[in-house]
């Protein structure tokens, strides 16, 4: 099993930055990437971006140029750095981890509620 606890968040103004963290724990070297996505009211939850073992990331087109995900292995953390924010970016953000070497799982935060004023 791996869980994961989030941090970081909050409110801010359009234009602003935050940095979310996750932090993993349990069976992390059955960790095969990790990521974040995001649920905004009445809409589907959505890919915001992932980052493999092997540090390839992947980002959502939206985001793509404002956002930037890195990896801590030391401290087995994943961050979200978050530029230019807008009121679209406006959701509940959940990290995820994808594990397992022969039965693939995966595991959820617990979600940290990201507000973008405008």
């Amino acid at each position: 099993q791996v869980q994961l606890v989030e941090s970081g968040g909050g409110l801010v103004q359009a234009g602003g930055s935050l940095r979310l963290s996750c932090a993993a724990s349990g069976s992390i070297f059955s960790i095969n990437a990790m990521g974040w996505y995001r649920q905004a009211p009445g809409k589907q939850r959505e890919l915001v971006a992932t980052i493999t073992n092997s540090g390839y990331t992947n980002y959502a087109w939206s985001v793509k140029g404002r956002f930037t995900l890195s990896r801590d292995n030391a401290k087995n953390t994943v961050y979200l750095q978050m530029n230019s924010l807008k009121p679209e970016d406006t959701a509940v953000y959940y990290c995820n981890a994808d594990w397992g070497a022969t039965t693939p799982s995966r595991s959820w935060g617990q979600g940290t509620q990201v507000t973008v004023s405008s």
